[in-house]
Formats: structure tokens, C-alpha cells, sequence
């Protein structure tokens, strides 16, 4: 891994190849989490080593705890920016479509925020010194830093909670990296994600609800980030990162402890109601794991 762009990315930028909420938070961390939280404690599993090629194996990580992001003071949606605006980018099928809008209307539920869909920007408006062939796979790709700072930041909306792209092109961020799928920034509320990695979504029900998974696991990720959380060092945790899509599949869509604080403290969101509305969503498009873990996680606070 190139140490320039390593610094850079601890700096503010972090590229989402799927990991801190601390890298090992100890009694007096976690005993100053939420009542709420404190009680979901048992249902998490801690991060075991990493696997060879693992985000963890390959990418070494501060971590955050709940505490530390506290004492951070976070970009969190306040005032007039209450707005999630998601910014498709590119060209997409209707069943493309279909993803974008149940994504929109997953991330309402996850932040309890208002979520709202622009009008297409076309991919043209990249330029050419802002695209490549890959070396070796031959996939057309464009510079996500490029998205970040050319298209999104002179864009932002006056209320935007988050300003985030969403496009059907494979992204890289430069320097020595073959893709990410997708990339935020800490303070500056713009991100960008892809649906290219994701699958077919044309290929039969299962293959769309996977889909959407995989979609919407990026999506709240990269909000995550937005709100200045840091990659989860800590549990198994959707703030956790990976380095393909075999471990971003193994990444949960519920938020650790810590991290489902952290989101506690940015968005002040209803906890029971947003597990019964989560587990809800998960029923309706049959990812019956997802939907499990809410329904318990609702029980174990009531």
C-alpha cells in the first residue's frame, strides 16, 4: 500500500474497501455507551485475526470507540442540513433504477432522515484525465477523488445532511488501487459509491436481492463515514472494512454497539423503532438473517 495515500486517507479521506470503533475499547470505554447500547453488547461478536488479504491483514487502523467519537466532534446533521441527497451519475437500467430507489428508501430508515433522489448528472461531465482502462482486468473506471472534489463539493446542497453519487461505473481512487467501491469524506459531507461490483440485478429475484444488499451495505457505510465515523476495528460491524467482495459479504448490516451510538448521538434516532422498521424492509426483500438480528436487537432493548 502506497504510504502517501495511507496518510492521506487517515487524514480525511477514506476509501471503502469496507474497517474503528476502537481497536480494543476496555471496560471504561464501553461503560460510557447508552443504556440502549450497553444492553445490545452480548448479541455482537468481537473481531477475531483476519484472514490472509483481509482489510485488517493488509490495512493497519486506529479505531474509534463510541467515546473517542464523541470527544471528536463529528460532522453530524444539524441546523438546515437534514437532507440525505443521493446524486445518480451515469446511465442505468430500469431494474438499475428499481436499486436506486429501494436504496434511498433504506437509507430513510437506517438515519431516519429525509432521503432525496436528484436529477441525473451524465457520466461525460468526467474528463478524460479522470478515467482509465484498468492495466489487467480491462474495466472502464473513474477517479472517485475526482467525483468528490470536482462534481460533489461545488454542488452541495444548502441543507445536505450528505451529498452522495451513485453510479453504475466501476470507481478507483488513484495511486496503486484497483477499484473501491465506494469513497467519503469525513468532514466535507460528499461521497460516492457503485452499484458495478454488486451483481446482475437482471438475473432472477435472487440475484436482485443481492443486489440491493450489497448496494445498501455500501450506501450506509459510506454515510457512516460521512458522519465522521471511522472504520470499526472493534466487532463484526457494517463500519467494518473489506478488501473484496467475498469480505464485504461477510460484513453484517446492523452497527455494532459502538457504532450504533455514534449514529445515536449524529441523528438522534428512535432505536426500537428503527429495528422494527429495519427488520420490516429486511422481511419484505427476504434477507431473513438481517431481518433476524434486528428483530432480536428489538427485543433485547424492550
Amino acid at each position: 500500500m502506497d504510504k502517501t495515500l495511507l496518510q492521506t486517507l487517515l487524514a480525511g479521506w477514506l476509501v471503502m474497501s469496507f474497517a474503528g470503533c476502537g481497536e480494543a475499547a476496555d471496560t471504561a470505554e464501553e461503560s460510557q455507551l447508552p443504556p440502549e447500547m450497553k444492553k445490545l453488547l452480548p448479541l455482537h461478536n468481537k473481531l477475531g485475526k483476519p484472514k490472509a488479504g483481509d482489510w485488517l491483514a493488509e490495512h493497519e487502523e486506529p479505531g474509534q470507540s463510541y467515546a473517542q467519537y464523541l470527544r471528536s466532534w463529528p460532522t453530524v446533521p444539524e441546523g438546515r442540513r437534514r437532507t440525505i441527497y443521493i446524486q445518480p451519475l451515469g446511465e442505468f437500467t430500469k431494474t438499475q433504477r428499481k436499486i436506486v430507489d429501494l436504496t434511498a428508501e433504506f437509507m430513510g430508515i437506517y438515519y431516519e432522515l429525509p432521503v432525496k433522489i436528484r436529477e441525473d448528472f451524465p457520466l461525460d461531465m468526467i474528463p478524460d484525465e479522470a478515467r482509465r482502462t484498468h492495466p489487467s482486468w480491462g474495466d472502464k473506471q473513474i477517479l472517485s477523488t475526482y467525483v468528490l472534489d470536482k462534481v460533489l463539493v461545488p454542488r452541495l446542497p444548502d441543507d445536505a445532511a450528505v451529498y452522495i453519487a451513485l453510479t453504475s461505473s466501476d470507481l478507483w481512487p488513484g495511486g496503486g488501487w484497483n477499484f473501491v467501491f465506494g469513497q467519503a469524506s469525513l468532514g466535507r459531507r460528499v461521497g460516492v459509491w457503485s452499484i458495478y461490483r454488486n451483481g446482475d440485478p437482471e438475473a432472477g429475484d435472487a440475484a436482485f436481492r443481492l443486489c440491493l444488499l450489497r448496494t445498501v451495505k455500501t450506501a450506509v457505510h459510506e454515510t457512516g463515514h460521512m458522519f465522521s465515523m471511522n472504520h470499526c476495528t472493534l466487532y463484526r460491524c457494517l463500519m467494518g472494512g473489506s478488501n473484496s467482495q467475498d469480505e464485504s459479504d461477510r460484513q453484517p448490516l446492523a452497527l455494532c454497539p459502538h457504532c450504533l451510538g455514534k449514529l445515536l448521538h449524529a441523528t438522534k434516532v428512535d432505536v426500537p423503532g428503527r429495528f422494527e422498521r429495519l427488520a420490516a424492509f429486511c422481511n419484505k426483500y427476504g434477507w431473513t438473517d438481517e431481518a433476524a438480528f434486528f428483530e432480536k436487537s428489538l427485543e433485547t432493548i424492550r
